[in-house]
Parts: structure tokens; C-alpha cells; sequence
């Protein structure tokens, strides 16, 4: 289900190497942390589902208003996301939870839940990087950000903090 869900993802953003470059990185690291961090198996498909379709609110947001910030993506991702994955006859449940991820991933208060914490620091470890952030910045995001032990090793690691 997962292999299939990437595929659909890779063909939603089809000649945007970037995006796709993006979610993969971001499913990866999510995946990665959540093993490590022992989650459940429905939790940790809950993450993986949503880390892959996290960002699937780009286009539309971009299409309708020029630009893609953090909360036109919570915005405009959540139906995207919930329409994919009910094609892929994924569990009411699942698709539940991950839209309510989707809305809320440029949202950094009230996290709850392991899947969303998680969900937030695969998006950092990976933004930190693809948008070249300094030093002060990834230290910031490091202890505003990070609270799972696996992610705070992958932060320091990566970045030398």
C-alpha cells in the first residue's frame, strides 16, 4: 500500500523533481524515527501515509492563490489527501487521523500524538537542509521543534549541534 501510494504521489507532482524529492526524504526520516521510537504499527502506517502526502496541498494552494505558505498547505492539502486515499481504499480511520496531520503540520503547539510529533521533525530534518537554514536557525528549530529522543540524535548528527 505504501509502495502504491508513492507511486501516486510521484505521478500527482509528475516534472516537479523537487517536491517529489521532497516527500520521499520526508517519508524516509518519518519512517526512520518512528521505527526507532517503537511506535504501534497502525501508528507508524499512520505516519508513513501521512509524511507522504504532507505537502499535497502545494499545488492547489499555489495554483489558486500564487503562493504556498505553511497554511494554505493545512489548508487546501486535507481534501486533497482524503480524496487520494479513499481512491487507494485505505481504512476511515487512517485517512481520519492523516488529514488531521495534513491540516496541522506547519502547526508547532498543542501536538498530539506521537505520529504528529514525529511527522514534524521528518519535515524539519529535511527543510533544515533544503533550505540551507544557519546555524542559529537549526539550533532554534532543534529545541523549539525536537522532542522525540531519535529525532533530537538525527538533528544533532546531521547538523553538529
Amino acid at each position: 500500500m505504501i509502495s502504491n501510494l508513492l507511486q501516486e504521489m510521484i505521478q500527482y507532482y509528475s516534472g516537479d523533481p523537487k517536491r517529489i524529492q521532497h516527500f520521499i526524504k520526508v517519508h524516509s526520516f518519518a519512517k526512520l524515527i518512528g521505527e526507532i521510537e517503537q511506535l504501534d504499527s497502525t501508528t507508524l502506517q499512520i505516519l508513513e501515509i501521512a509524511a507522504i502526502v504532507h505537502d499535497i496541498g502545494i499545488k492547489v494552494a499555489e495554483e489558486k492563490y500564487g503562493r504556498c505558505d505553511g497554511k494554505l498547505q493545512e489548508q487546501e492539502g486535507p481534501a486533497l489527501a482524503k480524496d487520494l486515499l479513499t481512491k487507494l481504499s485505505i481504512d476511515e480511520s487512517i485517512i481520519e487521523r492523516v488529514c488531521y496531520l495534513v491540516g496541522h503540520h506547519h502547526t508547532y503547539s498543542n501536538v498530539s500524538g506521537m505520529d504528529y510529533q514525529i511527522l514534524l521533525e521528518a519535515d524539519f530534518l529535511v527543510n533544515l537542509y533544503e533550505d540551507a537554514l544557519d546555524a542559529h536557525a537549526i539550533a532554534s528549530a532543534y529545541h523549539k521543534i525536537f522532542k522525540t529522543t531519535t529525532g533530537k540524535e538525527l538533528c544533532k548528527t546531521m547538523f553538529r549541534i
